[in-house]
Parts: structure tokens; sequence; C-alpha cells
């Protein structure tokens, strides 16, 4: 007040009053003089007041009676002028707080009576203000003398003054309460204020201070007043309204409630006034039922009354707000009258105002967490806030059921028969037609009720509108949509306040926690006092309760009112708020743990966002469902959950196929489906940790509508607009086609942000997804329907955020995508199989804590599932599955380390059976690793890469991969090759590992080829694989197969340990070798007509035999090289010799194969085995081993195997192996082995050649005969052979060769073959077989030649095997039954067995004979054995057939030879003829003779005179032998010999000719010559002195008369038949005859002439001089050739004619 108490303001304070009191004498001059005195007496007392005081005011305020005296006689006046002056005055001095106690009195006893003069009535309410409120010196009656005259004030007839008076009063009554809690706030440090206790009995109102008493009875006579009883303070009151005291109450309540709440008189009149007054007021509004007649009732009811009502709701509203804690119980009864005012049957405004009321509780959430705690948490108490929420619920629900206008039946029966129709007003009234469309303003439309939305508050704070119509007495009309409007606000205010209180809570009691559990666990230093930690988790648990109970109580109402309005409305907004509350609601459950209730909210939502009546079993089957069709009874009211009405005015944003098995037609979602669902996708993105089981609904729901709105699967996971495979297409509006990507997005962010859920609510994020995708796929079995993916690509995208906590997921996510992938729908597991694929290698990919690769498991754990695709068997997974590693290989081959055994495995999963594409992907993986991985693996996986590079040769579907493959094998070689020490280091390293584990086991280690090193076990997978594809079916893959492993083994084998060579041998290559001899034995012989595709087949591969046996050749070609150029390593190796019989073994076998080309080559390798040099040995210390540095020649020869062109450099030097070795001692192979080894290899030879040519039994077309090259071949191995055995080479194995050598030259080629091998007809040559036949036994006759004596024996077996050679040449051999043709007849065409041409086979062996027989005549062994005797039999067949030879070569060639041996052996034989050993020789050469001089064989018609005279001269020189050789000779020769010599001399001479001259021998020609040298050889002996016996002259003698005798017959009888004939000729042969008598005689006489006269017999002149007559009786024959030959006959007579020196006898003998 410090501007009062200024000198200045005092100063003027005096000034005023003393201008107030000279204007006050002034007035009262004339007509009140006592007032003018009083007046000027007053001035004189302020100035003396002013003069003596320092303290002015005080002093004034001392004599204020004094000093207020003249004004208050001038109010007495009456007068309005002086009147209103000296108020102005009185104010004044008020106002300076210079009016005391008494004074007051006097003041306002003298306003009263201005008052009831109705005086100056607004001047005086302000006086009293003023009054009152500068000080508090008025108390008790002066106080309610004031008060009771503002209120008298307040019932004036005057309007003005009335509302003054009216808010003077209520000034009043707050400055009286306001003094009162001024002064308790002076004396609160003297005694503190104690809250009131709600059940505190009534204290005495003496106790109380001055100013609370005032207040007290002013509050106390309010009630009275307002109850209608009369004061106890306010003395004089004369009227009053109820209206206006309630105002007052509820100001005062609402303003000072600590005054209440702190003082128990105060609160004493709370419970036993203000409660039982209000609750009495209410009765009329209880007990009033709209529109129910008033006849019934007994009595009338009194109506209710806005202005009360109104106003008794706002104390009401007061009283709970301020004092719920003091009234628990009258509160109760008060909400539940609330709630009552909601029934339909009140007035629509108490409705209205009620809802108001209601409303102002619902924005305050710890009031109604209060309620809970008093009434729904206490046993056998109202359920209050339940009630209140239900009561809102069906209190919207009755606005949608009872029309507000008519009978309500009436208007629900028109509501159900005219849905179309506008049921009433207003259900029409808010569509504004604007061009044909229809506008909607914001409402809520069900089931044909229209309720407009009104915009009533800012959301949170509850403005009444009804509630403040303080002014109104007639209950206003309520808007239609009001009470709708705000019990919707009250909902979304209630929901709003519950949950941010209790989430706030919540989040206290999260951030307090922590601490407190930490500081009991630990055993710290910190010193938590237990007792605040269990007061905590108490306080905890009691809240906790609150907030359930708070929930549990009020979800119900609010879903079933929440449905219903989202289910009406047709606004966005109003939608929204909806959304938001039961999105706030179901998070809300969801943090507490209240599943059922977050269940429910989830599935209104879901349901709201899926089509009406949509069929989607999860909504249906949840608890929730089940709540939700259950009827409430609220309040006695069944209400009835109203289902979603399908009618609504909603703008439908697109049309699609629902998601079902059976396609049920489309189904339409409206622009609140998408609002829906875009809330939907919200609770799930914000609130996804407390959605629990709930996932499953909010998934199934979202899968659903993205079906429906046509959304697919894109890379990741992520879903984008796409168009459904099959069905009518979806139908999408623009509006829809803009939120498209923006719903596409926020379900991508949703699974997002699964990265920042806990573990729990994850693996419920994955089970919902899990246990959808499982019916997806239930749906999808059994139809190739596009599936729904929703479920596999949102666990592609949730794996792929989670990848930093893959582990706790990655077993139940891969483990159903898995299942998926097994799915018969083709569409289905694609997908499975792409999330699959994409997860992993998102996860390998990604930066893990620690990285990969220190965490083996964990690589090991995200390779594992690509593992388990090798288990699924459709080929679009596994090639997924492929591509996948082939991806991996290309981003993170470098970093696979311990995943490379999976990886490989994978690829070694594919099967033949799987198709080529399949197949050629998994090889594309398997290229790439041997290209580009091989160094970064371990080298334990070394092994697998063989074996899967392996298994893909022989796979069958494509060639070329497998022939790649096999190239992929060889690169690997080459890979161990260049790494071997690496590898060999590590992989011992490794060994010792698994074998320290092993052991400590106590197992054995168990691998393949143990106890190898585990390099050469690495060496042996490689040859054994190899091995494998060298018997696969097809032919060019064992082609490649096999140039490979021989390749390998000869460009790397140097590599390998000693003693592995065993295991190479014996495991590997007579592994192989057996397995190629069966196939190849058991081959199919049918004919392939084309080698697949268009290939044509040559007609030597075109049966699966003849494939087989090119297989073979290589195989044994192969194994046979490297037993030749590996010879020094194998040696060694103890065994060698067994291993020597089983390759020869093989090579037999394989000579012995009914196959050309296997048994050629077959010798081809054994040629090559025997070419192997035995080692070097240094001949005088057989005991050293040989030098180590000693080099070996690098190339063993070129030996290029059939198909391999590269010949086989042996890169090392003996030295370098051996120093390898050098733990063993180097071996040198003993000579005696070394022998025993060709003995085998004789042996096997033996058994080859015998078997091969030994002639079949029986012949039929398919019979099997040895080819020409392959017994050239074999024969040609002989020599080789024999070099090294010849040392023990006897007559026994030379006998074996014999056989042999015979067989072979027996057999017969083929017709079709013969052009190939046989030299044209006329050519006399030799096959390669003769040459080398006669080539194996001069190897043979040239080793005896030179060799000891005791070889010699051999000579006469070597004559017999070229003799039997040279009978060839006129009797083929036979080959068994065999029926061979002449070569000349045979047809090329046909199939049939052909004789070879011997002839010049036989004529060489003869040459070979004669000319050994020339170097070897006198060998014992030739002699003894008889061997001329031999030659000469054997010539005796050609010879004797002469011109029946085969070839006229033959026998001329007999002839020479025979002739070269007698000139050679005769002399010999001559030497041994007392020995006897020639004598049966004798008989043998003369038969010969004979029988060629005499042959039976007629010479060829064709015959030249040339060919003739050559033919007949070399007759001749058999005679000339005869002559020369033999007859001078005949004391030695057997007489016998000499004899038969004679006879065939006499026959040759001229009866030769045969003594009948039968017609056949006529036509012979004549052999004049041949004849003349008989006759002369024959008269040369016969009448030589030199005859021993007389038997011989004789034999000549008595040839001579035969012949002579037979001349003469001849002669005589040609005369005869001449003379009878006449001019006919004679025949032919009767002329030859006679001519050749002619000769006969001629050439006889000129043999006698030569002879020596002694040596011819008398007689013998006789008979041929007696012959003279008879030719000259012939001169008269007609033949000039007779003629001709007769001169030459009867011109040697001339030597006859002379004179006869003796007598001669007549020729008769």
């Amino acid at each position: 007040m410090s501007g009062t108490n200024s000198p200045e303001a005092v100063k003027k304070l005096l000034e005023n009053m003393q201008s107030d009191l000279r204007a006050l004498s002034l007035e009262c001059k004339k007509k009140f003089p006592p007032v003018k005195e009083a007046a000027e007496s007053g001035i004189i007392k302020v100035k003396t007041i002013a003069a003596r005081n320092t303290e002015i005011l005080a002093a004034l305020k001392e004599n204020s009676s004094e000093v207020v005296q003249p004004f208050l006689m001038g109010c007495g006046t009456k007068e309005p002028k002086i009147t209103q002056l000296c108020l102005a005055a009185i104010q004044r001095l008020m106002s300076h707080e210079v009016v005391s106690e008494t004074a007051a009195g006097n003041i306002i006893n003298m306003l009263w009576q201005l008052m009831e003069n109705s005086l100056e009535e607004l001047k005086l309410l302000q006086t009293v203000l003023v009054l009152l409120t500068t000080n508090t010196v008025v108390h008790d009656e002066a106080l309610s003398k004031a008060i009771v005259l503002c209120f008298r004030l307040h019932f004036t007839k005057d309007n003005i003054t009335n509302n003054t008076a009216a808010a003077t009063v209520r000034q009043v009554v707050t400055v009286v309460f306001e003094r009162m809690v001024a002064e308790d706030e002076r004396h609160k440090d003297i005694e503190p204020p104690v809250l009131v206790q709600g059940n505190s009995n009534r204290r005495s109102v003496s106790t109380l201070k001055p100013c609370a008493k005032d207040a007290y009875m002013l509050f106390q006579d309010l009630c009275q007043l307002v109850n209608a009883d009369a004061p106890y303070w306010l003395v004089g009151m004369t009227e009053m309204t109820r209206t206006f005291g309630l105002e007052l109450l509820e100001s005062v309540l609402n303003d000072f409630p600590q005054v209440f709440l702190q003082h128990q008189e105060f609160s004493f009149l709370l419970k036993e006034r203000v409660c039982p007054l209000v609750i009495k007021l209410f009765s009329p509004n209880i007990k009033f039922r709209q529109g129910s007649s008033t006849s019934s009732s007994p009595a009338p009811v009194e109506k209710p009354y806005f202005p009360i009502c109104m106003r008794l709701l706002r104390v009401v509203s007061v009283l709970i707000k301020q004092f719920y804690s003091l009234l628990v119980t009258e509160c109760e009864i008060f909400l539940s009258l609330l709630v009552k005012f909601l029934d339909a049957d009140k007035p629509q405004w108490l409705r209205a105002v009620a809802v108001e009321s209601i409303h102002r509780l619902c924005v305050q959430p710890q009031l109604l967490r209060s309620f809970c705690q008093s009434y729904d948490m206490k046993q056998h108490s109202t359920k209050v806030f339940r009630d209140i929420v239900n009561a809102l619920g069906s209190f919207i629900q009755s606005l949608f059921l009872v029309p507000p206008t008519g009978n309500p039946a009436i208007a629900n029966q028109a509501g159900n028969n005219n849905v179309g129709g506008p049921v009433s007003a207003p259900a029409s009234s808010g569509m504004v037609g604007i061009g044909g469309g229809v506008t909607l303003l914001p409402a809520f439309e069900y089931r044909g009720t229209w309720i407009p939305i009104l915009t009533i508050t800012v959301q949170g704070s509850a403005k009444a509108t009804y509630l403040e119509m303080l002014d109104k007495v007639e209950p206003p009309t309520i808007p239609e949509g009001y009470a709708m409007s705000v019990a919707f606000h009250c909902l979304l205010d209630l929901v709003r306040g519950i949950t941010t209180m209790i989430e706030g809570e919540l989040g206290e009691v999260e951030t307090e926690c922590p601490t407190v559990t930490e500081g009991s666990n630990s055993q710290s230093s910190e010193q938590h006092d237990e007792q605040s930690v269990s007061d905590q988790v108490e306080k905890e648990t009691v809240s906790r309760a609150v907030w359930e109970e708070m929930v549990s109580a009020c979800w119900c109402g609010l879903l079933a009112a929440l449905s219903l309005l989202l289910d009406a409305s047709t606004d966005e907004a109003a939608t929204e708020n909806i959304l938001k509350a039961e999105l706030t609601m179901a998070a809300l459950c969801g943090r507490l743990g209240l599943v059922t209730s977050r269940d429910a909210f989830i599935t209104a939502i879901c349901k709201g966002s899926l089509p009406p009546h949509y069929a989607l079993t999860v909504l249906n089957a949840t608890t929730a469902a089940t709540l939700c069709n259950k009827s409430y009874s609220i309040q006695g009211h069944s209400v009835m959950m109203i289902s979603p009405s399908s009618e609504s005015h909603q703008q439908v944003v697109a049309v699609g196929q629902p998601l079902a098995v059976q396609p049920q037609g489309t189904v339409m979602l409206t622009s609140k489906n998408i609002q829906c669902m875009r809330t939907l996708l919200n609770l799930a993105h914000c609130h996804g940790a407390v959605l629990g089981t709930s996932w499953q609904l909010v998934l199934a729901t979202l899968q659903h509508l993205v079906w429906i709105l046509g959304l697919k699967p894109s890379g990741g996971g992520a879903l984008k607009p796409g168009r459904a495979v099959e069905g009518p297409s979806t139908v999408l509006t623009t509006a829809v086609m803009t939120d498209l990507p923006v719903i596409s997005n926020i379900l991508s962010r949703l699974f997002e942000s699964s990265q920042y859920l806990d573990d729990v609510s994850l693996h419920h994020l994955i089970n919902a997804l899990c246990s959808l995708s499982l019916e997806a796929m239930d749906m999808a079995y059994g139809n190739n329907k596009e599936p729904s993916l929703f479920a596999v690509a949102k666990l592609l995208e949730t794996g792929l955020v989670n990848m930093h906590r893959i582990e706790i997921l990655w077993r139940p996510l891969t483990g159903h995508l898995l299942e998926v992938c097994q799915h018969p729908n083709s569409r289905m597991r694609e997908w499975g199989a792409e999330a699959l694929t994409s997860l992993i290698k998102a996860g390998l990919t990604f930066n893990h804590e620690p990285p990969l690769s220190q965490n083996q498991r964990l690589q090991l754990l995200l390779l594992n599932p690509l593992k388990e695709m090798s288990t699924i068997n459709h080929p679009d997974i596994r090639l997924k599955q492929l591509e996948c590693v082939l991806q991996i290989l290309q981003s993170q081959g470098d970093s696979l380390g311990p995943g490379w055994p999976l990886v490989l495995g994978v690829m070694g999963a594919i099967r033949n059976d799987q198709g080529e594409s399949l197949i050629r992907t998994a090889f594309q993986c398997l290229q790439l690793v041997v290209t580009d991985f091989l160094p970064t693996m371990p080298c334990s996986c070394l092994q697998i890469v063989v074996d899967v590079a392996g298994s893909f040769g022989l796979h069958n579907q494509e060639l070329n991969i497998s022939l790649t493959s096999i190239g992929l094998l060889w690169n690997i070689s080459d890979y161990f090759f260049q790494r071997g020490e690496t590898i060999e280091k590590e992989l011992n390293k490794e060994e010792a590992a698994q074998q320290k584990q092993a052991e400590e086991k106590g197992v054995s280690l168990n691998r393949p080829f143990h106890p190898a090193p585990p390099f050469d076990c690495l060496w042996l997978c490689l040859y054994a694989k190899l091995g494998e594809l060298c018997v696969d079916p097809r032919p060019a893959v064992r082609k490649s197969a096999g140039q490979t492993l021989f390749s390998t083994i000869g460009a790397h084998g140097t590599l390998l340990q000693h003693s592995t060579w065993h295991t190479v041998i014996w495991k590997v290559l007579f592994h192989l070798l057996d397995r190629v001899r069966e196939s190849s034995t058991t081959a199919d012989k049918e004919k392939i007509e084309s080698g697949g595709g268009n290939i044509l087949i040559h007609h030597s591969r075109d049966t699966a035999e003849k494939q087989w046996a090119e297989t073979w050749v290589l195989t044994l070609a192969g194994v046979a090289r490297i037993f030749n150029t590996r010879r020094y390593l194998l040696q060694p190796l103890g065994d060698f010799s067994r291993a020597w019989d089983v390759l020869l073994d093989h090579i037999q076998s394989a000579a012995l194969s009914k196959n050309n080309e296997v048994s050629l080559a077959a010798l081809k390798s054994f040629q090559e085995i025997l070419q192997i040099v035995s080692p070097i040995r240094d001949t005088e210390k057989p005991e050293t081993p040989p030098v180590v540095n000693m080099p070996v020649p690098v190339l063993i020869g070129s030996i290029s195997g059939p198909g391999l062109n590269r010949p086989f450099v042996r890169t090392d030097s003996i030295g370098d192996k051996l120093g390898r070795y050098s733990s063993e001692p180097p071996v040198v192979t003993d000579e005696l082995e070394d022998l025993s080894l060709w003995w085998a290899a004789w042996n096997a030879w033996y058994r080859i050649g015998s078997e091969s040519t030994k002639p079949p039994i029986t012949f039929d077309k398919l019979t099997f005969i040895p080819s020409q090259p392959f017994l050239t071949a074999l024969i040609q191995i002989f020599p080789a052979l024999y070099q090294h055995i010849k040392a023990g080479f006897n007559m026994d194995d030379l006998h074996k060769l014999g056989v042999i050598l015979h067989s072979a030259v027996s057999v017969p080629i083929s017709s079709d073959a013969s052009p190939f091998i046989l030299p044209s007809y006329t050519e006399a040559v030799l096959t390669s077989l003769q040459e080398a036949v006669l080539t194996a036994l001069d190897v043979l006759q040239k080793a005896i030649c030179v060799g000891p004596e005791n070889m010699q024996i051999m000579y006469p077996a070597i004559f017999d095997q070229l003799l039997a050679f040279v009978e060839f040449s006129c009797k083929p051999p036979q080959y068994g039954q065999l029926e061979t043709k002449h070569i000349a007849n045979a047809k090329y065409n046909q199939a049939e067995w052909v004789a070879l041409n011997y002839v010049p086979f036989a004529e060489r062996s003869l040459e070979v004979v004669v000319d050994l027989y020339q170097k070897t005549a006198c060998h014992k062994a030739v002699v003894n054995e008889k061997v001329l005797q031999n030659i000469i039999k054997t010539l005796r067949v050609p010879l004797s057939l002469k011109y029946s030879c085969p070839s006229e070569s033959t026998w001329k060639l007999a002839v020479a030879s025979l002739l070269k041996v007698l000139s050679i052996g005769l002399p010999v034989a001559r030497q041994h003829a007392s020995s006897g050993k020639f004598d049966s020789m004798w008989p043998e050469l003369a038969s010969t003779l004979e029988d060629f001089l005499f042959t039976k064989s007629i010479p060829p018609d064709n015959l030249s005179i040339q060919e003739f005279q050559r033919n007949e001269s070399i007759d001749v020189e058999v005679v000339q032998l005869i002559s020369a050789e033999i007859l001078p000779y005949a004391n030695l020769i057997p007489r016998a010999f000499v004899g038969q010599m004679m006879t065939m001399l006499n026959r040759g001479s001229i009866h030769s000719q045969s003594s009948s001259f039968t017609e056949a021998e006529i036509d012979i020609r004549l052999r004049e010559e041949f004849s003349k040298m008989c006759f002369e050889t024959l008269l040369q002996f016969s009448f030589s002195n030199k005859v021993t016996t007389p038997q011989e002259g004789y034999i000549s003698r008595m040839a001579l008369s035969v012949l002579l005798k037979r001349s003469q017959d001849v002669l005589h009888r040609y005369i005869e038949d001449e003379r009878l004939s006449g001019k006919c000729p004679l025949p032919r042969q009767q002329v030859t005859e006679i001519i050749f008598v002619l000769k006969a005689v001629s050439t006889l006489i000129d043999s006698l002439k030569k002879t020596q006269p002694e040596n011819v017999d008398g007689n013998t002149w006789a008979q041929v001089i007696a012959l003279y007559p008879t030719l000259v009786e012939c001169i008269t024959c007609s033949s000039s050739e007779v003629c001709c030959a007769l001169k030459e006959a009867l011109v040697p007579f001339k030597d006859f004619m002379q004179p006869p020196a003796s007598k001669v006898q007549n020729g008769e003998s």
C-alpha cells in the first residue's frame, strides 16, 4: 500500500478530505445546518490531527468515527446529490484504510438505511465492495449485514442493479474466502494446516479464527438458502433463488478447495450439507422418464428443470474433481447418477450435459485412476470406472439405434424397411449434392442413421457448451450430433489420458527399476537400503495392479464403442482418431501383458482393414473375437456388439481377389480399409515389441491386404505393386496407386524395425511369419495358382535386417524356408529358395563381430542350409542353390575356409538324373573352384574336389561336361604337382593332428589308402577317380580318362613315395585292367545305329563291344608303358614278378579276346614290355649297386600308344630316384629273377600262340578267326623274346614254337580283308605273317649256327618245319573243319574264308631249305635224321603233280631245288653208303624221279611250243643228273636203285609213251629231246663196258628188242588202215602215233651208231634192219607229216648200205 502511504498521497488525502467537507458544508448550508456544522468541525478536526501527529493515517484511523460522522449525516439527508458526495468521500477514506471497525459498522448501518430506501443502489454496492475489499475490519454481524444488503439489492426490480448486485455478491463471497485463506497463510507458521480426514466429527465453530468463522457462517447459510431453509447468519434475507445459490456454492467449491480440505468444520459441511442437498435436488431428474405417460403414475412427477440440473452437474463436477478423496461414497453416488443420466429415456438436454460432465472427468486420468482404485478394485463396490466407459459405449450405440425424433419403434421399423431411402430427415441432411456427386460432411453413419460430427473442443480439454449456459432457463435445443461428438471425444480423451498416464508411470518404473535390481544383485559396496528396494517393488506391483485393473475395466466398453464408431465413421480424421485410440490401447495392453485385450484391439483394427465379412480364420478363431461376439450387459441393458455394416458410404479404392483356396470373386477395399491398414502397419512398426503372439493376427491381415492390393515380393523381400498371375485383374484407383509405394515402404520399414525388437519379440515375429507361411503352403497345395508369398518375403526381410544376431533366429528361419523349398507349387518354392539363398549370401557378406573367419561355427551354421537344400529334388530349387554357390564363390570364395567341404558337397550332390542345366551350373561352380580357388582352400578339401570332379565325369547327361571334368582332373593334378611341397607339409600337419585326436578317442584313423602318406593318398584318390572314369559306359569318356590317367601317372608319378607305387600298381592299374577286361568281355555285340544326335559312328566302333575294345587297348597300352618306363621303380618293390605275371595274364587275355583290335594291341603291349632293358650292371662286381649319379637316357624310346601322341619323357635320372629313397638301399635285380621274367613271358607267348591259332571245333558265321596282323605281330614277338631265353631254349620249346608257327600260317583270312592282305594273285609275294614266320626260323637257325654244338640237334626240326611249309605249295593247310575257298573263287562281299596263296611261301621255304641244306648237309644231326630223304620225299609231291601243281613255278623250283640238293647230298650219301644211314633214301629218290619224269598230269592245252621245249629241257637236266651223279657211281649205290634208274631211262627212251596207244595218250606231245637223252643215256650205260653184271646188260637189250618189236607192229597196222581208208584221212591220233614211231626208229638208229659197237648186241641190229621193208611200204601214205617223219627214219639206213663184212642174221633172235 506504499502508494497511499507516501507523504504526497497523505497530503493529497488531507486536502481532498478538507475539500469534501467544505463541499458538504456548502451543500447543506441552507437545508441541513446540523450537517454543515458537523462538516466544519470536521475540517478543524482533520487539520488538528494533521498538525499534531507524525503518523497522520494512524491518527486518522483512530478518530475515523468522528471523521466519518459528517458524511454519514450527509447520507442521512437522503438527498441524492449530497448522498453521492458523501459516499464518494467515504470510499476515499476506505481506500486509504483509515476506517476503524466502529466507523465501518456505522457506515454499514447507514448503507442499510439507504438500501431500504432504495437510494443510490449501485453506489451502495460499490461502497460495500470497496469497504470489504480494502480491509478486513468488517466482521460478524456487520459483514453479514453487508452481504445481505448485496443479496437484497440483487432482487430489486432494476435489471442493472440486479446484475451488479449479483456480481458484487460473487465478489464478496470470494473476498470472504480469500480473507480466510490469507488468515491461514498468516498462521501457518504457528500451526501448520492439517488435512481433514473424511470421517472426522464436526468441531465447534468457536475454535475457528474470525475470517474462517465468517466464511463458515456464509457457506452454511448458502446451503440453507439453496435448501430453502432459513439462514442462520445472513439475517434479513428476503428472497433467494436456487440457481444463484448453486452458482455461488460451485464457485466457492471450485475456487477454495483447500479451505475444505484443511478445515474439518468445512469438510463436515461438505459431507453433511452439500452432498445431501445435491442428491435431493437431483431427484426429479432421476425419477423422470421421457415419453412415459403422466396418467399412469399416482403422483405427478416434478419435471427436471434445466437451470438447476445443469448447475447441479457443475457442482457435482467440482465435488468430484476437488473433493473426491473426502467424498468417496458420495462421489460413487454422483457418478452412478451421471451414468444414469445418459440413459436413452432421459431428455436430450440432460443427456447432453451429463455427457459434458463425464467429458470433464475423462480428461483427468489421475481422477479416473482414483475411481478405479476406490471402486473397481474394491470388493462389493460398484465398478464405477467400468460403468462410465460402458455407459459411454451404450450411449453411443443408443444414439445410432434410437432416432432423435418420433416413436423409436416406428423409426427403427422404417429404418429397417427402407434401407435405401432416407429414414428420417437427419439421415439425409448431411449430404449436400454437388453436381450429382455426394460430398460428405464429417459424420457417423450406421444402418441409415446419420449423425454429423461437430467440432466441439480442443483435444484433451473438456470445454462444455451446455454446462456454461447459466442464463438459459428453458432447456436449449441440442444440435444433432452434439452428444455423439462429445461422447466420441470422451472416449478419445479417456484413452489418451489413461495411456499417457500409465505409459508415463511405466516409463518411470522402467528407468528406476534397472538400478534397483542391479543394486540388489551386486554384492557391492553400494549401500542400497533393502527396505527401499522392497518398497519400490511393492509400489510397482500396486501400480501395476491399478493399471491392469483400469485397462481391464475399460477395454471391453472402449472396444465395443470404438469398433462401432470405426465402422460408422465416414470422416478420415475421425477414423484416424478412432484408429489411433485402438492402436494406443493395443500397445498399452501389450506393454502390460494383457494378451486378451491386446488381441481384441488388434483384431478390431485387422477387421477394419479387411473388406466386410472377409473370411479370415485367424480373426475369427482368436479369443478376442469370441469376446467381441458376446453381448455385454451394461447397466441392465443388453447391448449387442454391432457387426460391421457393409452399406457404409465409403469410397471404394481397390478391387482385388481374396486370398483363399477357392477363388470367391472379387472383394473391395475402401479408403477406410487402407487407413486401417496403415494403422496396423504403424502399430506393428512402433509397438512390435509388445505384440507377442498377436503378430499372427497382424501379419495374417497384412498378408491378405497385400494380396488383395496385388503387391508381389521383389528382391530382398520388399513388396512392390505387381500383377496377379491369374483371375480377374486387380483394379486400383489412382488414389490408392499413389499410396501403394508408401504402403510397400512402410511394410519394409516395419520389418526393418524388427532389428530393434528384443530376442523374444523377434522370435514371436518369426514364429508368426512361419505359421502364416505354413498356411499359405497348405493353400497352395494341389494347385498351381499363384501362392501368397508375403510370409516368405517378410521372413527374408526380417532375416536380412537382423544379421547382427542371426544366430538366434537362423535355425527356425532356415528350417522353415527349407520346407517351403520342398513345396510342390513352383512359385512358392522358387521364393523359398530365393529367400534362403539371399539370406545365406547376406549372412556371409555381413560384417559379423567377430568376423566369420574367426567364427567358424557361425560360418558353418550359415552354410548348412545350403547343404540341406541338396536333399530337395526339385530342379528349380537346386538351380537356385547352385547359382547361390556360384555367387558365394565369386564374392566370398577366398574366405570360405572351413566352409569348403559344405560348398563342395553341394556341387557333388547333383545326381545324374537331375537334368542337364543343373549339372551344367554345378559344373560351372566346380570349374570356378578349380581355376581360381584351389590355392585358397584347406588342403584337406582337395580330396573332395577330386571326388566332385570325378563325379561330374560320371554324369551321363552331357558328354562335354564329363570330358571337361576329366580335363579339370588333369589341371588338379598339375596343381598338385606344382604345389606339391606346400600341400604335402599342410597335409602332414593335419594328419598329425587327426592322428592325435584319433588316439585320444581310441579309434583308428580311417581314410582311404591308409597307410600311404597323406599327399600320396591324394594322388591315389585322383588316380582312383580317373580309374572309375576309365570304365564309364561312354567310350569318349573312357578314352579321355584313360589318356589322362596314364599321362598323370607318367608325368607326376615321380612325386609318389616308393612304397606307394605298390598301391598304384595293384589297387589302381590292375584293378582297372580287371574291370576293363570284365566289361569288354561282357559288352553287347548289338550294332549301335548312331552315337546320339546325328553323329555317325564308324563301322569299327558301331557296337559296344568294339567301343570297349578301344578302351581295353588304351588301358593295356598305358599299363604296359608304365611297366616299361618305370621298371626301375617297380622292380625293387618285392612282388614285381607277381605283378609281371598279372600283367602277362592281362596281355594274354586281351590277346585271346575275340576282337582283332584288342588282340593286336595286346601284342603291341607285349612287344613294348619286352623291349625293357634289364638294369645296368657292372659285370666285374655284381654285388655293388649302380653308381648313384649314373644318368639314364632321358627318352625311353618314343613309344606312343594308340591315341596318346605325346612321348613320355622321364624328367629324372635314376640317381634322383634312388636319392629320394635313400632310406632303403637301392635294390639290384638278380639275373635269375630276370630270366624267370623272360620265361614267364615265353610261356605267356606260347599260351597266346597256341590258344589263338588253335582251330575252332565248329564254324558258323560268327566264328572268330585271328587276323593276319595279329598273327604277324605274335610271330614277330618271338625273335625279341628268343634273345632273352635262347640259353635255355630246348627241343621241347622248339617243338612248341613249330606248332604255333604252323598253326599261324594255316589261319585263313576273311574274304573282305583279303584285298588288303593278299597281293593280287599274279604276284608271288609273301604276306607279312609268312615273312615273320620265316624270320623266326631264320633267327633260330642263325642262333644254332653260332651256338654250341649241342644246339645243332635242332637243325632237323627246323628242316621239318620248313618242309612242312613247302608242302603247302601243293596242299594248302587245313584250318580245322573250315572250308576255305580258293581265292580266285571268293566273292568279296560274302563273309567267307579264303585260303591264302601259299605258293610263294612254300617256295621261299624251299629256297631256305636248300640254302640251309647247303650249309648243313654234312652235320651229323642232318645226316642222322635223314634230312635229305625228307627233302626228297617232300619234293616228290610237287614233282609228281607237275602240271597239276597250283602254280607252275612250284614244280620248276622243286626240280631246281632237287637238283641242287642232290648235287650236295648225293656225295654225302655216297660217303655214308656203308653206314646204311641213306638206305631208305634211294627208293624214295627213285620214285620221286619216276613220278616227275613220267607225270600223270597233262600239260595244259595252251602250253606253247617254246614252253614245252623249256619244260622238256628240265626233264633232260634230270636225266643228265642221273647220268652224271648216279649211274657212274653204281658200285656205291644200291643195285635195286640202279635197276630202277635203267628201267626209267628205258621207259623214257621211246616206249615210255605207254605201250597201248590209247586215245587219251595220243594227244601228248612227244618229248623227242627227252627220249633222245634217255635213249642216249640208256644206250650209253647199256652198252658200256663197265657193266658190272650181266643182268644190267640184259635189261637194256631186252628193252631194245621190245621197243623194236612194238615199232614194227605200229607200222604194219598203219599201212593196213591207210589202204582201207581210201581217200579218207586217218584219225589224228593214229597219224601222231605213226610219226612218233618213225621218230623213235631214227633216234634208235642214231643211238646205236653212237654206242661202242662192242656194246650192241647183233640181234639188235638184225631187228633194226628188219624194219626197213615195212618203212618202205609206208611211202604210199597220203599224210605229208608221216612222209616227213618217214624220210627222217629212212635216211639213217644208208649206213647199212655197205657190203657186209660178215654174215648177218635175219633179225630173228
